[in-house]
């Protein structure tokens, strides 16, 4: 159980759709309007992990041409965020938008983000720790996930809240946004490689 907890906090840590969008509507909407935003990606998240627990996100890609078609949306929409967030200029921008993405946007970018599938694929069908009654594993890997998940996103809101708070030279803040984008590419890029 513990390495399944390790492997959870590290593979939610890093960045990813998720966590640089949370930090990018905390930087451009505040905690209020961004703490709407974490619920939807909660919500997203989950049900996620019941789409992969279920079966049903193997049902629907097992047919290659409509997980081409899922893949290659999916990857098409990270890499304009990722342009986005790399050309956003000299503030701290993360995602820029003209008005807050809120429940809804966060429930939408969980069910397009490839690393939210890829990281609960792997947690949910791997790291076994419960072996006599898979449904008490099952139950005791979503209160895991959710136990640390919930504190990284409100760790990555504060950031981008703090972020903004710094008034940094608009130098350093253009490279914030460039590590931003090419981490976000780093995942869209590891993602098409899975796909190979």
């Amino acid at each position: 159980m513990l390495t399944f907890a390790a492997a959870v906090f590290f593979l939610m840590i890093t960045p990813g759709p998720g966590v640089l969008s949370t930090a990018g509507v905390g930087a451009a909407f505040g905690a209020r309007v961004g703490t709407r935003y974490v619920v939807g990606l909660f919500i997203g998240t989950n049900l996620v992990c019941v789409a992969i627990v279920s079966g049903l996100t193997a049902a629907i890609l097992a047919d290659d041409r409509l997980r081409t078609i899922l893949f290659a949306a999916s990857i098409a929409y990270l890499t304009y965020l990722a342009f986005r967030i790399a050309f956003a200029g000299s503030r701290i921008a993360f995602i820029e938008r003209a008005s807050p993405p809120g429940i809804v946007g966060g429930i939408m970018l969980q069910a397009i983000n490839p690393k939210a599938y890829a990281v609960n694929t792997a947690l949910f069908t791997g790291f076994g720790f419960w072996a006599q009654n898979l449904t008490v594993e099952i139950a005791l890997k979503f209160l895991i996930v959710n136990a640390i998940w919930i504190p990284i996103h409100f760790t990555w809101l504060w950031l981008g809240i703090t972020l903004r708070r710094m008034n940094l030279r608009q130098r350093t803040q253009r490279m914030i946004n460039i590590a931003m984008a090419l981490s976000m590419m780093t995942v869209v890029v590891l993602a098409a490689l899975a796909q190979i």
